[in-house]
């Protein structure tokens, strides 16, 4: 006999709806054997299903049982399909006696040795997959409940063990389905706050820029001039995450395996540190089963690349094409995966190998040519496509000291949440939410100049050398200092404090 239950695949970050097929029949007595492009660990669950089936007081069939996962072309991994490899045998076997129909169900986790379920990646795609293909009720572990239900039409049972599955499958004890629950983005806890931060005030004037627009920034200062503690504040002052942003960002975290112990929705920006020593693979994620990388775990938050230029040039060069267009796209043999990468990218580096060119107080022991080849490390290219260029000074003694307070992050996120707010009617009908992300057609919509400030872009790109992507970035950052002034048209004073923040290219 035969029969077939319902699960699920994640690739990349949607899901697949799978078949777990298993029939008996005669043969070597106990063979037990998985089909349909499993890996190791689908291969293993052999084991663990039949030792689960037995110490959960069932027995397993003592016939030949083959289980089939289909469609057979698409690779499985992972060890999800216990549970619904365990419920298909007991049910082709009739070790079980289930009332009403499987066809509605999926099922999904992994089982211990004893039958107990432990959770498994990548259940908020597997709902949403769910719900699209017209599945009342999914069965996962009790860790995973919370995250399944964030889709709320559908019914979500959290199951402890296989016994307490069977018992609800045959009626003698039903399971209660899992409550929707509520989620708070405000009460957000702020780790750095702008007020900790003593003097540098053009840089935190430049850092509510970013913030509002969603711009790309980058720091170069001596060692010790605030650079790290800057960029750990902007999670503080950016707005808080919508449902949307949230759900987008929990599925990212659950494929990868990332989502914290107990959290079933992530309520606040991320912000990543990778080591300048991180492989081009774990940046932009990737690998044989491909998953996000660095740069998509930073989705809708912050992407903090401390000592910018000792990250391996080649590594650095992959960020090109994510920071343009807010997706990586990795191809492999066997399928093309998309992966979100909208991140605010931060980067701080030092402006020599000493860290001390240009220093009022420290000298400089790095030759001409040792500072040439060290700035060298960053090309033009990536150069051009951060937004704003800021040099961090040693912050002096007397502002150290001060007494006298400055602006905390709840006031600096008020005028950023404002600016957003203009963004967010400005791009209504788009497809997009913030001035970073406008392309040049938008551009020519939205950043309309008058002709003094015409005048003005003229000069900057004849003098400062200008790429065409570099003009497109100003009117960006104009467009985005005009909002938090609150004026519907970028004026002349816009324009330049927005050249400001642009270096000159030799």
């Amino acid at each position: 006999m035969s029969s077939k239950i319902l699960s699920a695949a994640v690739v990349g970050l949607d899901a697949e709806l799978i078949e777990v097929e298993a029939d008996t029949s005669s043969g070597p007595l106990g063979a037990f054997s998985i089909v349909g492009l499993p890996d190791m660990a689908v291969s293993e669950s052999r084991e663990r299903v039949r030792s689960a089936i037995k110490n959960s007081g069932l027995k397993f069939p003592k016939v030949k049982v083959t289980v089939n996962l289909a469609p057979a072309d698409l690779r499985k991994q992972g060890p999800s399909y216990d549970l619904p490899i365990a419920v298909s045998i007991l049910k082709a076997t009739k070790r079980i006696s289930p009332i009403g129909s499987l066809s509605d169900y999926l099922f999904i986790g992994e089982l211990a040795l004893d039958g107990q379920l432990r959770p498994v990646n990548g259940v908020l795609s597997i709902s949403l997959m769910a719900q699209a293909k017209g599945i009342k009720t999914i069965f996962v572990p009790t860790a995973n409940a919370q995250e399944a239900k964030l889709v709320n039409s559908l019914e979500v049972i959290a199951v402890n063990n296989l016994t307490d599955l069977v018992n609800h499958l045959e009626g003698n004890k039903r399971l209660t389905a899992v409550p929707a629950s509520e989620f708070n983005f405000a009460n957000v806890k702020i780790l750095f706050d702008m007020a900790h931060i003593k003097g540098q005030e053009h840089v935190k004037r430049a850092m509510e820029i970013t913030a509002a627009g969603a711009h790309n920034m980058l720091m170069s200062g001596p060692p010790g001039s605030g650079k790290t503690l800057i960029a750990r504040t902007l999670p503080s002052i950016l707005p808080n995450l919508t449902l949307e942003e949230a759900i987008e960002l929990t599925k990212i975290y659950s494929v990868a395996g990332e989502l914290p112990p107990n959290t079933a929705l992530m309520t606040s920006r991320p912000f990543r540190s990778p080591h300048h020593t991180a492989s081009g693979v774990a940046l932009v994620g990737g690998g044989t089963w491909p998953r996000p990388g660095e740069i998509s775990l930073a989705h809708r938050g912050v992407l903090f690349l401390d000592e910018f230029a000792e990250f391996p040039r080649q590594v650095l060069e992959n960020l090109r094409q994510p920071l343009e267009d807010g997706v990586i796209h990795i191809s492999r043999a066997a399928s093309n995966l998309s992966f979100p990468a909208k991140f605010i990218l931060i980067a701080a580096t030092n402006p020599c190998p000493c860290g001390f060119a240009g220093d009022s107080e420290k000298n400089c022991i790095c030759s001409p040519l040792q500072i040439i080849n060290y700035k060298k490390k960053i090309s033009g290219p990536i150069l051009d496509r951060i937004d704003l260029h800021l040099e961090v000074p040693r912050v002096k003694f007397e502002k150290l000291t001060s007494t006298s307070g400055s602006e905390t992050s709840l006031e600096i996120k008020a005028r950023v949440e404002q600016a957003r707010s203009i963004q967010q009617n400005r791009f209504a009908n788009l497809p997009f939410i913030t001035n970073s992300e406008m392309s040049s057609e938008t551009v020519k919509q939205f950043c309309q100049l008058d002709n003094t400030s015409v005048n003005l872009m003229r000069q900057a790109v004849d003098q400062m050398h200008l790429s065409a992507r570099a003009y497109f970035r100003i009117l960006k950052i104009a467009r985005t200092i005009a909002d938090l002034a609150n004026e519907e048209k970028i004026l002349t004073q816009h324009i330049a404090e927005a050249l400001q923040y642009r270096p000159k290219m030799e």
